[in-house]
């Protein structure tokens, strides 16, 4: 009897420090089933001002959080780590994890982290999806930002996602859709704000002038 492979959904982020002393970077992974049951949390606090190196952790640390051979579907907000697993990680493998700059072969950025992805990829079948986050530099809790539209750019695998983990997405675009109208408003209502109080300046300013110079006209 052949036991079908566990699809989860791994949502991660990363957050960089934030003004003022002693504060640090922050990264957070999250494991979902595809009907929403949270199964595996984690996030911790590093001492870099490296938000895509910790981007990459996130993920990394959500991978080798399973302990079984699984569909993953990553959601994501970071660029930098959909970027190396569909266009580079073939390529910095085949060449020893060095790449070539301005003639010179040179170790690949984060090499360490970007080994330990290899080698989950190797028993996990992942898929990227992007999503456009507003950034959450003081998170208090360790719930992710979900904001945002998503990009569907699948990561090679083979095989198609379920209709669950399609849902899902859907889901967090909606969330998405539904933050950046709200943002909007508030952007909007405060440019009116703005506007309002440039106008009341310029009429007071005019008004104190036409009495500075009917004083003076006066005297």
């Amino acid at each position: 009897m052949t036991v079908p492979t566990p699809h989860f959904l791994l949502f991660s982020e990363a957050a960089n420090a934030g003004p003022g002393r002693g504060r640090a970077a922050r990264w957070h992974f999250c494991l979902e089933s595809p009907d929403g049951e949270r199964l595996v949390e984690a996030m911790d606090e590093e001492a870099t001002h490296d938000g895509e190196r910790l981007e990459l952790l996130a993920v990394v640390r959500g991978l080798e959080a399973l302990d079984e051979p699984a569909r993953i579907t990553l959601i994501t907000p970071s660029r930098y780590v959909h970027r190396g697993l569909r266009y580079g990680l073939k390529e910095w493998r085949d060449n020893q994890w060095c790449w070539e700059r301005f003639g010179s072969m040179v170790s690949v950025r984060d090499r360490d982290l970007w080994e330990r992805l290899d080698r989950a990829l190797q028993i996990h079948d992942v898929r990227c999806r992007v999503w456009n986050a507003f950034p959450v530099v003081h998170a208090q809790d360790a719930a992710p930002a979900m904001a945002g539209s998503l990009a569907h750019e699948p990561v090679a695998p083979v095989g198609r996602e379920s209709e669950a983990a399609t849902a899902a997405v859907s889901s967090i675009r909606a969330q998405g859709a539904r933050r950046t109208r709200a943002l909007m408003a508030a952007r909007q209502q405060a440019q009116r704000g703005r506007l309002w109080g440039t106008v009341v300046r310029t009429m007071v300013a005019r008004l104190l002038g036409r009495r500075t110079l009917a004083n003076g006209m006066a005297g």
